[in-house]
């Protein structure tokens, strides 16, 4: 019989502890970036009814991208592959009840069936952010203000990442006004501008040919080309400078400005695949050039809570990623020295001090001090190197003397610095540690 494969299912990841550290860091900027804005945190169920993904998340998602199957009550249902339309789905069974604006965000795991590449994982983790009960573009530029300030919140400066900023109106106008495309064209051509940086530039110029038609190609492709030179609003083709959803994304661009934001730019290509934006679609993207890639996106989406038999609600939201939070933060030398969650590591001397030395770990557990007790009566420098292995702030020395003494010696991992101090000198040497390390990250997040 063969042996099982250790490995772990494709598109998914394993997280050991020096993984997971990384993850929480991240986890804790992104609550703590949301919490700072008054959004408060929510959980959803993972399985939905396909029905829920299939109404407005696109077919391709929902026939395609599902982890689906037919449970024990005959109910098709889905592995959730992204959030918005479970919080939609919750906003709706309270709408009367619920506060507004509803600032509103969650941490969760995702999955979606596609192809695994970098940055790219069947299994998910994102943050989701979302504002409900705010009709004006207000609510668009505080949710990219928001996405702003939490990459600044993790030490990264403007230069390192772009705002692309466009409206799904704008695009429905480019679309049948500027283009002359029908509906079923229209989407056609949308979802091939969405893909417009994952395919060849000879791909697009032949899907594009086949969106308009040979006849009408030539001048489709044209047009094209003047929307592709467009960087500004004073570029836009003269039909479109006076239109009142341009003069609504300006006031986005407006407000941004105002809270802060340098690097925000107008990309009349920028579509955003998901069928269920209707006003302000942005998108974060990495400047480095061994990163060079989106790294999360969102924008208004007012006609999903409805579906669900509720009023009608506006909405505004977005998800970053975990692992292209983590790929950018790596590009950029960004990431922390994290060291373990274990404040002490206690070192034993000697077989005999086995007792005492565990009476003593719970002694410091009860202060809460955590504290890992080696119970291998191993040599001490393989213990040592233990405690260096495991990246522990912290070793403490439990011998004879140092219980009869009621004096430890307490040393620096990192530094190797080593003094000898009492129990209630080391309980509050780790505390003041744990809360340094603690007000660096708070300090950082209230400088934004």
């Amino acid at each position: 019989m063969s042996s099982l494969s250790s490995q772990p299912y494709k598109g998914t990841r394993d997280y050991y502890p020096e993984d997971k550290r990384i993850q929480n860091y991240i986890f804790d900027v992104w609550g703590k970036t949301a919490e700072s804005f008054g959004y408060e945190e929510y959980g959803s169920p993972m399985l939905e009814p396909l029905a829920v993904y299939a109404a407005k998340s696109g077919q391709e998602i929902a026939n395609e991208q599902t982890y689906s199957f037919t449970d024990r009550g005959d109910r098709e249902v889905a592995i959730r592959p992204e959030m918005t339309p479970s919080i939609s789905r919750m906003v709706a069974a309270r709408r009367q009840e619920m506060a507004y604006p509803a600032r509103l965000y969650s941490i969760a795991n995702f999955m979606r069936y596609e192809r695994p590449q970098r940055g790219r994982e069947r299994e998910f983790w994102q943050l989701n952010v979302d504002i409900f009960g705010v009709d004006s573009v207000q609510a668009d530029a505080e949710v990219i203000s928001y996405g702003d300030q939490m990459l600044k919140a993790f030490g990264a400066t403007s230069d390192m990442y772009a705002i692309r900023i466009n409206n799904r109106k704008v695009i429905d106008v480019v679309m049948s006004d500027y283009l002359g495309l029908n509906v079923i064209q229209s989407q056609l051509m949308i979802k091939l501008f969405d893909r417009k940086n994952k395919i060849s530039s000879e791909d697009f110029r032949d899907q594009a040919i086949d969106i308009f038609g040979e006849e009408h190609a030539p001048v489709g492709l044209q047009k094209i080309s003047t929307l592709l030179t467009v960087k500004s609003f004073d570029m836009l083709p003269e039909q479109l400078l006076e239109n009142e959803d341009v003069q609504e994304l300006k006031q986005v661009f407006a407000l941004v400005e105002k809270s802060g934001v340098t690097n925000a730019q107008f990309d009349i290509t920028l579509m955003r695949g998901f069928d269920y934006y209707t006003g302000t679609v942005f998108e974060f993207f990495d400047t480095h050039p061994d990163n060079n890639r989106s790294l999360f996106g969102g924008g208004r989406y007012d006609g999903l809570v409805g579906l669900f038999g509720a009023e009608p609600l506006s909405a505004v939201g977005f998800a970053p990623g975990l692992t292209t939070t983590e790929l950018f933060l790596t590009s950029h030398d960004l990431i922390p020295e994290l060291k373990s969650s274990t404040d002490v590591y206690l070192v034993v001397l000697g077989e005999n001090t086995l007792d005492g030395a565990n009476v003593f770990a719970r002694q410091l557990r009860a202060e809460g001090v955590k504290a890992e007790l080696d119970i291998t009566l191993r040599k001490i420098d393989k213990q040592i190197r233990t405690a260096i292995k495991k990246n522990i702030p912290f070793m403490i020395f439990v011998g004879k003397e140092e219980l009869e003494s009621k004096l430890y010696a307490l040393k620096d991992t990192s530094s190797s610095e080593e003094q000898k101090l009492s129990f209630e000198r080391i309980v509050s040497t780790v505390k003041d540690r744990r809360r340094s390390a603690k007000d660096d990250l708070d300090d950082l997040i209230d400088s934004i």
